[in-house]
């Protein structure tokens, strides 16, 4: 006998930090995705990420596929918001002088 289909709830939520993760585990919907675009099988996720279920990362996956313009839209989001985070970071970073770079050359040869 066929049982009749049953909607079924994606194993997703939205953390504090307004980060969409996948079931009740730290594994970002970022993550599994990244890696589904990259050839990983839903198989081979779940030996990388043995607390996320297999039947969720299947549903996840459907979930992508079925919107993908919607998911790569976050995704892409995350990665701009990254850059920038990235960019700001960098741009508070001051070089060294030669001054400093000498001090630790000097430091360095002084552990032979």
């Amino acid at each position: 006998m066929l049982i009749p289909p049953i909607a079924m709830n994606v194993p997703l939520h939205t953390d504090d930090n307004g980060v969409i993760r996948v079931s009740n585990t730290r594994v970002t919907l970022y993550t599994l995705i990244s890696f589904f675009k990259q050839g990983d099988t839903p198989e081979t996720l779940h030996d990388g990420f043995p607390t996320v279920p297999l039947a969720d990362i299947y549903a996840i996956i459907a979930y992508y596929l079925a919107h993908r313009t919607a998911v790569d839209a976050y995704l892409q989001q995350i990665d701009v918001a990254a850059e920038r985070t990235r960019q700001e970071w960098e741009a508070r970073q001051s070089p060294p002088t030669k001054a400093e770079l000498q001090a630790r050359l000097n430091r360095n040869k002084g552990d032979d």
